[in-house]
């Protein structure tokens, strides 16, 4: 790694930017995006600048008053480099190549933009709001942990990349112990499409599956890939800590 991905807070400090045209407006429109005030070169507070023309003087000038530069299109001039920016506030994904290829990272963030939900940001929120019900139901940091990460995992209750990330269904069911304890899923075909809303949240929470021999793999790979496996007629009494659901066709 030859640099460190750092995300800066900008808002109401000053940033020097300088050149003209369509380059340096998309630097302006990026630096307006995240609160900067946009001075010259001449601002002696400003700390930060991107030399948008590449101009070998300015940028020396600048960094001789230990200002932290971006020269545009002159990799080998800057102190950082601009990345790429999928933004689903408050989430941002930064893509960067080093300076090796714009046009890279540019078309890695349309990949990321078609794939990361609208509702990222919103989830990110969700959680945010709900630091107090999390440490009351998971007063453990380790519990909370393993907990927030079992829910944000595929197929969990609050996946990020599902359908429904819903925060507030997911603490209303782990509140009210549907984390523990043993549920049941009758399977009404082999179609996994046929299970219901609750059944598939259930399935991928599981930290083991007993299943008779009939179930379709298509099912079985609802749950989690952890998830322990146990091909039975009948589900054991003894079934250790966490969720055990049971399937049958």
């Amino acid at each position: 790694m030859q640099s460190l991905p750092v995300f800066l807070t900008l808002t109401g400090r000053p940033v020097i930017l300088t050149g003209q045209g369509e380059a340096t407006e998309a630097k302006r429109r990026l630096l307006e995006r995240a609160g900067a005030v946009i001075v010259g070169e001449d601002d002696g507070d400003a700390r930060v600048a991107i030399v948008s023309d590449g101009d070998d003087a300015t940028v020396a000038r600048l960094k001789a008053r230990g200002v932290l530069v971006n020269a545009t299109d002159r990799p080998g001039l800057c102190d950082f480099t601009l990345p790429a920016i999928v933004d689903r506030d408050p989430v941002l994904i930064a893509i960067g190549t080093g300076g090796a290829s714009a046009g890279l990272a540019a078309a890695l963030r349309q990949r990321l933009e078609a794939l990361l939900p609208a509702h990222l940001g919103d989830l990110a929120r969700a959680l945010f709001a709900a630091r107090g019900e999390l440490r009351r139901l998971w007063p453990d940091a380790s519990q909370r942990r393993q907990a927030i990460g079992k829910a944000l995992a595929q197929g969990g209750a609050i996946d990020p990349l599902g359908g429904d990330p819903n925060v507030d269904r997911w603490l209303a069911d782990a509140s009210a112990g549907a984390d523990t304890g043993l549920y049941v899923v009758r399977l009404r075909s082999a179609d996994p499409d046929d299970l219901t809303l609750r059944d598939a949240r259930m399935l991928a929470q599981a930290d083991r599956v007993f299943h008779t021999a009939d179930v379709p793999m298509a099912i079985l790979d609802r749950a989690r890939a952890d998830a322990v496996r146990v091909v039975a007629d009948n589900t054991p009494d003894v079934r250790g800590e966490g969720l055990t659901v049971r399937v049958t066709l």
